[in-house]
């Protein structure tokens, strides 16, 4: 009896050791993942004075933090640098329309410094480079403010008319 009762113990102990360390190795892994993400504030359940996460607003946490740290993650790149990247707009049209992003976490327009420009110039620069090779004449340039924004970062839109 007394060994069974020690054998539980020490199964009890080697499991609550296991969830400690993986706590611990997925709050290291969370760290390191948003650790040059823009501070952003708590999820507040009680009383948000709009300051609540949106959707939106996880969504462009999590691209932020895929982007700076886990760009060749990414599928479908169409063009690459160490500092923008360009994807296909996710929902198929008839033009072409792809979406350029700083590899900066950036919210949005209100939020740019001085140490984005060269971030934001390089996705410019990329974009001249697509419209040069591609031959275009009609298209258009955009980014959405944050209320219209899908996803909460920063990125730019090169749609063909």
């Amino acid at each position: 009896m007394f060994d069974s009762d020690r054998s539980a113990r020490n199964r009890r102990i080697r499991y609550g050791l296991m969830l400690v360390v993986a706590f611990l190795a997925g709050l290291s892994i969370g760290a390191r993942a948003f650790m040059n993400t823009q501070p952003r504030a708590w999820l507040n359940v009680t009383s948000c004075s709009g300051r609540c996460y949106r959707t939106s607003d996880i969504a462009g946490l999590v691209a932020s933090a895929g982007l700076v740290n886990a760009p060749g993650w990414v599928p479908q790149v169409v063009r690459e640098s160490d500092k923008c990247l360009a994807v296909p707009y996710p929902r198929k049209g008839r033009h072409l329309h792809l979406v350029f992003f700083p590899k900066r976490d950036i919210r949005d327009i209100t939020d740019l410094t001085a140490e984005d420009q060269p971030y934001v110039m390089d996705c410019f620069a990329i974009m001249r480079a697509i419209v040069s090779e591609q031959n275009l004449t009609d298209y258009r340039v955009y980014t959405n403010g944050p209320g219209e924004q899908e996803i909460s970062v920063l990125h730019f839109h090169l749609v063909e008319w």
